[in-house]
């Protein structure tokens, strides 16, 4: 059994976990009685004269008196709880208790209420009492239908209930204002939402007997930000108001509305006679309520600190002199954090307006009544303006330290101006007379106040005193001001500018910084002569940013997972016994927020009957209400507002309960076994039917006494308290794992109050140095030193990091304080190990300490702490018992530096309290269970952690001093707050290799890099970019290391292999722990990823590369950036641009870029690329050296530019030579042709768009020499040329009739020829003409094979050969693997254009070497081969497929447009039979045991059923029986005249157009004549002319009437030799397929009327194909022919395919001659 304990880390028995103690009062006699039940109490909640248990299980029981059972057991003993019957079934989560009534939370979010009803307070109409827990429906009637409320939990009062719903809203229902409802009929028998609170996060809910509290989180600072009005939302009052007093001006803010508001049906605001309209949603505790959902709307209140505004201090003039009285005693609504040297002001939010009449008034007032009257009596018109006769000063005086109102309303800035401009006259008088301090103090703001100065004036007059007292109990206001101490960076915040005095008398008081600027900037020119210009000098500096101390919104990475810590208390309800805490007696009839509690850190709050409670972070109890019998732990008042409990120094209270007329509290005491104390009256045995609020004859505590049983309770979790009893729930001590619970607890919440001590009493005060100016008279009272500020001690550098180690601690504090709450919550409920924050989220308390660690050690690297020695001294004294005290130093004379060195560090010790915590746990449990190894991997994380940080406090501490010696004028440059140093060799262990003789060598190692220093000048090599190498000793006897850095490469000796070995190692970790943080590894990779700037290399001085190095060079992927603003974005090798990158070249001149984007070797543009030129110029194609080079095209202009042209052809050395095609836009020409130097040489074309056709020779970009030129009309000239289109010399003009010149031509074509010759007319004496004179073209023209020649080179070279054919073919299938793989990863980097899913497939069965590339070829690795072919030549990325692209590119380019000329036909038809074999020449390279051109292929050795098989499969593939014999056509016509089709086809189309046009008229002209009538005209036989049709599937009988019928099967098919969308028949082969199954369709359906053995003859098939020609309606029929003819296989022309092409031939021939009558 107790081994299982052990492993479960739960005691499981009742007795000995949620044990129950009971008993009243406080006597030494009293003693606790246990409750004895089955099972350990969770929760426990106490009424006037009973009790509700929850137990573990979910059961519910009940004890005391229960006057609303009625016929049932009505009165029960707290030892003999009876179970709640009702609630069987339910698993009940959360309990409550009021006066007389109890309720039930059920874990689905349902609530049981059961007691007294007479209020409503149960919630079931028509009851008086509800005997049983009954369910009670929570129901938002905004929805419809109306859905139920999830609630969490419930908190009863006297008369009223209220429930917190999952969605962290409050409803309420029973009777009385205290249930914050707008309504005045009650009871509310049904649950409202709380409007007041909606959009709000309610945290926890606690009622007491007639009022109410809620926990509430605050809202994000950008919220909060929102204007505020000038006056009441309700009674139409000034929320300000003025009152000029005898010797100051007091702007008040200390408005109360005690006006309600009625609510309409439609929810809108029923307001009186002069009441504003309805205002929104109050958004912070400083703004005035929404009058929409507000009972009462108070203004903005005064604070707690304007109670003690005179308990600190008070300024009074006398004679001219400032004298300052100080009061010892503590604020009572301060707390220990306030308690700092000089105390600490906060800042709300307030942004209201000033009446401008008021104003107007008040200056009339001030110029017109003389200064003897305004002594005598003041009188302000305006019955709104009539100030309360007890209303304090809500302006702090500046020699009141530490006080600081709120305000940063822009218009009462303006108010307090124009005052001060009113009675400036009297302000220069006594300005300069003042000090410093008295004229401006500026704030952080996000800090507070400034210190106290030491030696002022202490004590002053009692009197005095005594009066401010009295005046603040008696004092009428609605709600405290704002204290808060930590607000959010960026809000405005007040400065206060002390009594400008006129003749001792008069003073303003300026609410801010922007106030004062204005007071200055109004003042006329001669004032401002007259003030000090060390005033205005000082007044106009600049402001040093704020630094706030809570982290706004808390840590974002913490989130849901511990307690929010801004946290603000509402509370609403009777106020009769100051209960609301706002400061009156007044009841609220809606929510209001405590403003001096917004800052406490709030985060648990609980209600006695008429006193309430609420419990902080720091684990002070705040209190307030009813104090008769000593129920608020201190007798201090006023008892209306918020004061803190008295207990004793080091007391930390944790858990409270109240009851009718006392307090219990949970605390940690001299160890971790918890203490009670119990405060409030005394319990007489045998009287607890007097009645409550009779206190006579009852003894009480004036403060918390101790309970002396306590600790035999055990480890008490939770305390309750009701009616005259307490509850403890207790748990034994079971193998140590609730004391190792509750000290973990403990620990966390003293060192919470240790890290806000610090912050409060040192670092705020220091923060607040700053900006403010401290100055004192001197001893002589002559004119007044300055202390100098500490952003002038610290320097601007130091001053920013020490906000940054204040923003550090401050989240640190922050985090503490939330996971302390997290801890404290989880005593009173769970005491589980895995609701553990510290062990799941280990990650974020790391971070933050690690974060923390590196601010700090920064800061005493940078010296900080010596130069913040002197501004502390001057603050703390020479003696600084606080610090030592604080620092827990017990050395004496120490330091002030180091004493704050080893204060910022002691947070880190605590590192080794959370290990050292988590291991004692983790032995509370089995080691194979998960919950020690949970332990033990957290308490891992956090020693080594502390072991870290540890390190790092060495090496910061060891740089520290270093940079004490290292001489000043390097320090600075090379001084940096992250530099750590790990060794250097000043005392010679270094030195540099061959180094003179009286050279001084000094190396230093930092952990970012490692300097060379020399005399005065020194060099940083970044160990990020460093190498280091061990030199062998065998060879040279030397200790040597030598270092590589990008630029540089040297050697170091050292005096020993030890010191060798040690400068080797600790190189080797730096760098490593520079690159990934870690460090552990001997040698840090040779490869990484930095960014170096060069400062030596010519090519790449002051540029910086970021991206990858291999030992010393750039080398994978980076990025360099030069100052001129070039860039280069891509891959390296051995320092040099190599692979594919992107450049980008700024033009300075047309202030654009010239952009490259291709492939580099060498650090030279080398391979393809794209090239976009500043002017406009794109060019696609290869480069070489920088040049392009090879095969590119050249685009430039656009064209509506001025010269627009595309180039596309072969370059050499960034010249056009070689072939290429040039198409002037402009002009419309385009030239086919050789080049030369970027000038058209040697043999070309020229075609125009006008028709014009020129072939022949080319010089000097010039038509020179032997030619032929072509017009539309076909009229001919061959002969000489001297200029483009100019005919000069000897040549033949060809008319287009025949006619015929010869002789010799000059002139320009086109404007008029000079002829000498002779004029022949043949078709005179020659019927048959001339034949003999028709042009062959392309005689004059390049030849096939020698165009393109670049594109087939450049493929070859990526196979591996310099020159076609020779190579080997495994080197050129390795090439295209590895093209292919480095392809693919480009493109999957996303340097490139993504390619589509089917590519990417494609392209993963490519990069594997095929099989079949080596072997005789058999029919079936043919298949293979061509079906590897396909793929290749379909995938861009394969040499095959980048040759083909590039070839569908040029020829396009070349017959396309102007290219579009009928005599360009036979060049094109050329180009692709030339194209054929060369690509056949690179497919036989590969595959070199593929057969010759024509060369047979060895039968297939399989059956003939699967030869049959194979070859129907394959039949659209290829062409009819083409398996034996191989051929170019046949394995590449299919892949490639599928992309040339269109261009090639319209070449066909203009050549054919006549005859096409004759034959297409005859096909309309017959094919209008019916079925019957055809096949007559045609002479096809009787006998094969069809007797019926299938239509539409049934069989149809031929009549002279049926048209397009008979062969309609063989019509349909013969039509696919020309439908281009629904047909892939582009290939001759395709194209014969296709006539061969038209004739087996005519066949098909001539044999089902013959008999079975009949043969066709040519006569007989003729007519009968004749008629299924004219059926089909052929289109441009010639050009098909044509082009089949052109194409075909030589194999099949004399085969059965080449006779059925030879009908299909005669059929068109036949037709444009067919006549009919």
């Amino acid at each position: 059994m107790e081994s299982q304990r052990k492993s479960s880390g739960e005691e499981d028995s009742s007795g000995e976990r949620g044990s129950l103690h009971t008993w009243k009062g406080y006597s030494y006699s009293v003693t606790p009685e246990r409750v004895l039940l089955s099972r350990p109490v969770l929760q426990a909640a106490l009424g006037t004269r009973h009790g509700v248990l929850l137990v573990e299980g979910g059961q519910v029981y009940s004890f005391g008196e229960f006057p609303w059972k009625q016929s049932q057991v009505s009165v029960v003993g707290p030892l003999k709880p009876v179970l709640e019957s009702a609630l069987s079934g339910q698993r009940v989560v959360a309990v409550a208790a009021g006066s007389f009534h109890s309720g039930a939370v059920t874990e689905d979010g349902g609530v049981h209420m059961w007691g007294e009803n007479s209020f409503g307070q149960c919630g079931l109409s028509s009851l008086t009492v509800v005997p049983n827990p009954t369910p009670v429906a929570v129901l938002d009637p905004d929805t419809s239908p109306p859905h139920t409320i999830r609630v969490l939990e419930l908190a009863c009062g006297e008369q009223h209930s209220l429930a917190l719903s999952a969605q962290h809203e409050v409803w309420a229902w029973g009777s009385g204002c205290q249930l914050g409802l707008v309504t005045t009929i009650f009871p509310v028998w049904k649950p409202q939402k709380v409007e007041h609170l909606a959009g709000r996060h309610v945290l926890q809910v606690a009622c007491g007997a007639f009022h109410s509290l809620a926990l509430v989180r605050c809202l994000p600072p950008q919220e909060a930000r929102r204007p505020l009005p000038d006056k009441c939302g309700q009674c139409n009052q000034l929320l300000y108001t003025m009152t000029d007093k005898e010797d100051h001006v007091i702007i008040s803010d200390s408005h109360y509305c005690p006006l309600g508001v009625e609510l309409l049906a439609d929810g809108e605001a029923k307001l009186g006679p002069g009441r504003s309209p309805p205002l929104r949603l109050q958004s912070s505790p400083s703004e005035p309520l929404s009058s929409h959902t507000s009972a009462s709307a108070p203004g903005p209140h005064p604070s707690i600190t304007e109670h003690t505004d005179y308990e600190r201090g008070r300024t009074v003039a006398q004679n001219g002199e400032v004298l300052t009285t100080t009061d010892s005693d503590i604020s009572a609504a301060g707390t220990d954090s306030d308690r700092t040297v000089g105390g600490v002001g906060g800042a709300g939010s307030r942004n209201s307006p000033y009446p401008d009449q008021a104003v107007k008034e008040y200056l009339k007032k001030l110029s017109d009544t003389s200064l003897a009257e305004e002594t005598v009596k003041m009188t302000i018109a305006g019955a709104s303006f009539q100030p309360p006769a007890d209303s304090l000063d809500l302006l702090t005086s500046d020699l009141i330290p530490g006080v600081m109102p709120v305000t940063t309303s822009s218009a009462l800035n303006s108010l307090v101006s124009s005052c001060a401009s009113a009675v400036v006259g009297r302000v220069v008088s006594t300005c300069e007379a003042l000090s410093l301090k008295k004229r401006i103090n500026y704030y952080y703001p996000g800090v507070g106040g400034v210190a106290g100065v030491p030696g002022g004036v202490p004590g002053g007059p009692a009197e005095e005193r005594v009066r401010l007292e009295e005046s603040m109990q008696g004092k009428k206001s609605c709600s405290t001001g704002d204290i808060r101490e930590e607000e959010a960076e960026g809000l405005s915040r007040r400065l206060s500018l002390p009594g400008l005095l006129s003749q001792g008398r008069y003073a303003v008081r300026l609410l801010s910084s922007t106030s004062a600027h204005r007071l200055l900037s109004s003042l006329s020119s001669s004032y401002t002569l007259m003030l000090s210009p060390r005033l205005l000098r000082r007044a106009s500096r600049p402001r040093v940013r704020a630094v706030p101390l809570t982290p706004v919104g808390g840590l974002p990475e913490a989130g849901e997972l511990l307690p929010s810590l801004q946290t603000e208390v509402w509370s609403w309800g009777r106020g009769e016994e100051g209960q609301l805490g706002h400061g009156d007696n007044l009841p609220r009839l809606q929510p209001l927020c405590i403003k001096c509690l917004s800052s406490k850190e709030v985060v648990l709050v609980a209600a006695g009957a008429h006193h309430s409670l609420a419990l902080t972070a720091q684990s002070q109890v705040f209190s307030w209400g009813s104090n008769s019998s000593g129920q608020l732990g201190h007798m201090d008042c006023p008892t209306t507002i918020p004061r803190l409990a008295k207990l004793s120094e080091g007391i930390r209270v944790w858990d409270v309960g109240a009851g009718v007329q006392h307090t219990l509290l949970l605390a940690d005491g001299d160890c971790y076994q918890p203490i009670l104390y119990y405060s409030g009256q005394q319990v007489i045995e045998g009287a607890q039917d007097a009645p409550q609020d009779q206190t006579e004859g009852y003894s009480y505590t004036q403060q918390p006494v101790l309970l002396p049983f306590c600790m035999n309770l055990g480890y008490v979790s939770a305390v309750f308290a009701g009616g005259q009893s307490c509850v403890a729930l207790a748990d034994r001590n079971v193998m140590g794992f609730s004391a190792s619970l509750h000290e973990l607890a403990t620990a966390e919440r003293k060192f919470y109050c240790k890290l806000s001590s610090v912050k409060n009493h040192i670092l705020r005060p220091l923060l607040d140095l700053g900006e403010n100016y401290c100055c004192r008279y001197s001893s002589t009272g002559q004119r007044p030193w300055v202390r100098e500020s500490l952003s002038t001690a610290l320097g601007p550098a130091s001053t920013v990091m020490l906000q940054s180690l204040a923003r550090c601690y401050s989240r640190l504090c922050h985090l503490t304080g939330q996971h302390s709450a997290s801890l404290t919550a989880n005593l009173r409920r769970r005491r589980e190990v895995k609701s553990l924050v510290m062990l799941e989220h280990a990650s974020i308390f790391l971070d933050t300490y690690n974060e923390y660690c590196c601010s700090v050690g920064n800061f005493l690297v940078m010296g900080g702490f010596q130069a913040l020695a002197k501004p502390s001294l001057d603050f703390f004294g020479k003696c600084p018992e606080l610090l030592q005290r604080l620092a827990e130093s017990s050395e004496e004379n120490i330091p002030l530096s180091d004493l704050l060195v080893t204060l910022f560090y002691l947070p880190m010790r605590h590192l080794h309290e959370y290990g050292r915590l988590l291991l004692k746990l983790g032995t509370c449990f089995e080691v194979s269970s998960v919950d020690y190894q949970k332990l033990q991997d957290g308490c891992s994380k956090f020693e080594a952690l502390a072991l870290h940080l540890k390190r790092r406090r060495k090496e910061a501490e060891y740089t520290y001093h270093f940079w004490k010696s290292f001489p000043g004028k390097m320090t600075d440059s090379l001084r940096k707050p992250h530099r750590r140093l790990i060794c250097e060799s000043s005392n010679k262990a270094l030195t540099l290799q061959n180094s003179g003789r009286f050279s001084v060598n000094w190396f230093i190692l930092f952990n970012d890099a490692l300097v060379h220093a020399q005399f005065s000048t020194h060099h940083v090599f970044p160990l990020a970019t460093l190498w280091v190498e061990p030199i062998p000793e065998e060879n040279t006897g030397l200790y040597g290391l030598k270092l590589i850095s990008p630029e540089e490469t040297f050697t170091l000796l050292a005096c020993s292999s030890m010191e060798k070995a040690k400068w080797l190692r600790s190189i080797n970790q730096a760098v490593d722990q520079a690159m990934s943080g870690a460090g552990q590894r001997a040698e840090p990779p040779i490869s990484r990823t930095a960014s170096y700037t060069f400062y030596k290399d010519s090519r790449l001085k002051e540029a910086t590369y970021e991206g990858r190095w291999l030992a010393g060079k750039p080398n994978g992927r980076g990025m360099v950036k030069w100052l001129d603003g070039r860039i280069y974005t891509g891959t390296f090798k051995n320092g040099l641009e190599d692979g594919f990158g992107d450049y980008v070249i700024p033009s300075k001149t047309l202030n654009l870029n010239d952009h490259y984007q291709g492939h580099w070797k060498e650090g030279k543009m080398h391979g393809i690329g794209t090239y976009k030129y500043a002017t406009g110029e794109l060019y696609e194609g290869s480069f070489q050296d920088n040049m392009r080079h090879g095969h590119g095209m050249l685009r430039s202009g656009t064209l509506n530019s001025s010269s627009p042209s595309v180039f596309i052809g072969q370059w050499v050395h960034d010249k056009k030579t070689g072939y290429g095609v040039f198409d002037d836009i402009t002009r419309g020409e385009k030239y086919m042709g050789m080049w030369q130097d970027d000038q058209r040489q040697g043999t070309g074309v020229i075609v125009t768009q006008f028709g014009l056709y020129y072939e022949g020779a080319f010089n000097n970009n010039k038509m020179q020499g032997t030619g032929v030129l072509l017009s539309e009309d076909n009229t001919t000239y061959e002969g000489e040329f001297s200029e483009d289109w100019t005919l000069n010399g000897k040549g033949v003009l060809t008319m287009a009739n025949g006619d015929y010149f010869e002789g010799s031509f000059t002139g320009e074509w086109g404007s008029g020829l000079k002829v000498t010759g002779s004029f022949f007319k043949p078709n005179l004496y020659d019927s048959d003409g001339d034949k003999g004179r028709a042009v062959k073209l392309g005689r004059l023209a390049v030849r096939p094979e020698e165009k393109w020649r670049a594109v087939f080179e450049e493929c070859w070279m990526r196979l591996g050969c310099e020159a076609p054919g020779q190579g080997e073919n495994q080197r050129a299938w390795e090439n295209i693997a590895v093209a292919l793989t480095t392809s693919r990863r480009r493109h999957r980097d996303g340097s490139e254009m993504n390619l589509s899913r089917t590519h990417n497939r494609t392209l993963g069965s490519l990069e594997f070497i095929p099989q079949q590339h080596v072997g005789p070829v058999t029919m079936e690795k043919y298949d293979r081969i061509r079906h590897s072919l396909i793929k290749a030549c379909d995938m861009p990325l394969h040499p095959l497929g980048m040759l083909m692209e590039t070839l569908v590119a040029v020829y396009r380019m070349t017959y396309v447009g102007v290219g579009a000329n009928r005599r360009l036909l036979l060049q094109a038809v050329n180009e692709i039979m030339s194209y054929l074999a060369r690509i056949f020449q690179l497919v036989r390279f590969l595959f070199p045991d593929l057969p010759e051109e024509g060369g047979a292929i060895p039968e297939p050795s399989s059956d003939p059923q699967d030869k049959k098989d194979s070859n129907c499969a394959d039949t659209q593939l290829e062409s009819p029986k083409p398996g034996r014999v191989v051929s170019s056509s046949a394995l590449l016509l299919p892949v490639l005249l599928p992309r040339l089709y269109p261009p090639l086809f319209t070449l066909y189309a203009l050549e054919k157009e006549r005859e096409d046009d004759v034959y297409w008229e005859c096909v309309l002209r017959l094919n209008k004549q019916p079925d019957m009538a055809l096949l007559a005209f045609l002479g096809v036989q009787h006998k094969f002319w069809p007797v019926s049709v299938p239509v539409l599937g049934e069989k149809t009988e031929v009549v002279s009437s049926t048209k397009d019928a008979c062969f309609a099967s063989a019509t349909e098919t013969l039509q696919q030799i020309r439908q281009f969308v629904f047909s892939t028949t582009f290939t001759p082969s395709d194209k014969l397929q296709v006539i061969q199954l038209t004739f087996e369709e005519i066949t098909k359906e001539v044999m089902s009327s013959l008999e079975d053995n009949f043969l066709w003859s040519m006569d007989d098939l003729f007519p009968v194909f004749l008629y299924v020609v004219l059926r089909a309606r052929i289109r441009n029929l010639g050009s098909e022919v044509s082009l089949i003819e052109d194409l075909m296989d030589p194999c099949v022309q004399h085969g059965e395919h080449g006779i059925m092409f030879t009908t299909l031939k005669a059929c068109y021939y036949q037709i444009q001659h067919e006549k009919t009558t």
